[in-house]
């Protein structure tokens, strides 16, 4: 969540963010809201002086009877009084903290203004698109060709939108998850964790899925536990409610994890294939930072998942979500999309994030530099090492041969 500061001082910057952003929230009550807050927390905080005072005054009467009755009635009076503030402030800041929590992250400077996805700006493009002399086929259908995959039985076992990867497909799955995992463990220096795939509310709350994206997400009926919609949930909670310091910052973790989401809103759209699903695996990216290093970490982050496709050779482009399109919880996004033959375009793979204080801020996550008293909270970054679907999906597609075979490249052969 931003900073109330922002509401109290840059207003007019915050409803400039909304406009940016395409959201029709309507801030122009919280001004009033936290001004009313903090009478009412003045107004407390005299009564609570009062209170201290008046017990300082009971004990000086206990020998005056009557005096002492008339100071414990008073006391009573003014013990109802700072009940009904005290019941009065809480509602309020409830009232505003449910208000907060729908404002999105504040975009960085460098985001380009835009509607949608179609106003995306390409940063760069890598390798060369593969170019058949034959009609390439789509992954789909190079895939149940060769035995990798049987979405009329994953349809069958659960419904639309799920996957068996049999055989060598199966195989080419854990394959991938494992190179990943080495790929980002062995060269660039990230600690590898295997975290839980079921989450408690307070764990989505911290890093921005609830209360605003609960539709997507799979509940735990009469529980307060939720499937996870990606590893960057539990990997960002590690830390929540905690203080680090300085000198264990950067922190850089990645995971495997299935994840899980309802996809809604997305009827109608990639219907065909594996590229959205309800079930998928990802390889997850996060990083804890400070703050003045957060934008160099994110550009490191994002060559961290681009090396993959570059060890596969596959081709991609990077490209800068506009404002219309950025996540919520996003402050700055980059999206890594690789090459599909079939489809002659690129197709989202990854994205890479700098949330900020964003989630920080709701997950309590701080830090504090050595010799200092005072703590700020850390920024978090988030990657996708790749969705290992979609990278399945690519690599069968550009590396399928002309008699239906899929020839894989050699970096893979060790895991398969």
């Amino acid at each position: 969540m931003i900073d109330i500061k922002l509401i109290r001082e840059q207003f007019e910057a915050v409803k400039e963010n909304l406009k940016k952003r395409n959201d029709s929230l309507n801030i122009d009550k919280l001004p009033e809201l936290d001004k009313r807050l903090r009478t009412l927390l003045a107004e407390k905080e005299a009564l609570r002086q009062q209170q201290n005072s008046f017990s300082k005054q009971i004990g000086a009467t206990k020998n005056n009877p009557k005096l002492h009755q008339q100071k414990l009635a008073e006391m009573k009076e003014l013990a109802t009084e700072y009940k009904q503030k005290e019941e009065a402030y809480k509602a309020l800041d409830d009232k505003i903290c449910a208000e907060m929590l729908k404002i999105p992250n504040m975009l960085q400077a460098d985001v380009p203004v835009g509607k949608d996805e179609n106003e995306n700006v390409e940063v760069k493009k890598e390798g060369e698109p593969k170019h058949f002399t034959f009609k390439p086929l789509p992954h789909e259908e190079v895939g149940e060709k060769n035995g990798y995959l049987d979405l009329k039985r994953a349809a069958k076992i659960t419904g639309s939108r799920f996957a068996v990867f049999t055989g060598k497909g199966a195989r080419l799955e854990r394959a991938l998850i494992n190179f990943l995992l080495d790929l980002q463990t062995e060269e660039n220096g990230y600690t590898e964790v295997s975290p839980p795939f079921i989450v408690n509310d307070a764990s989505l709350f911290g890093t921005g899925q609830l209360p605003k994206f609960a539709e997507d997400l799979f509940k735990l009926e009469e529980s307060n536990y939720y499937l996870i919609p990606t590893a960057e949930v539990p990997l960002t909670n590690l830390h929540r409610q905690e203080m680090l310091s300085n000198d264990q910052l950067p922190i850089s973790y990645c995971a495997y994890t299935p994840c899980f989401r309802s996809e809604a809103g997305s009827y109608g759209k990639d219907t065909r294939g594996i590229i959205r699903q309800h079930q998928f695996d990802k390889v997850e990216l996060v990083k804890f930072v400070e703050p003045e290093s957060s934008n160099d970490e994110l550009e490191k982050l994002l060559a961290d998942a681009e090396l993959p496709l570059q060890k596969l050779g596959l081709a991609y482009r990077v490209i800068k979500l506009c404002s219309g399109d950025t996540g919520f919880s996003s402050s700055k996004t980059f999206d890594i999309e690789v090459w599909f033959p079939s489809q002659r375009c690129y197709r989202e793979i990854s994205s890479c994030s700098n949330f900020q204080d964003f989630q920080a801020r709701r997950a309590s996550i701080r830090y504090k530099k050595q010799g200092e008293k005072k703590s700020a909270f850390v920024h978090t970054l988030n990657g996708s090492g790749l969705a290992v679907g979609r990278l399945f999906a690519a690599l069968i597609e550009n590396y399928q041969q002309e008699d239906g075979s899929i020839a894989l490249p050699e970096i893979l052969q060790p895991y398969l």
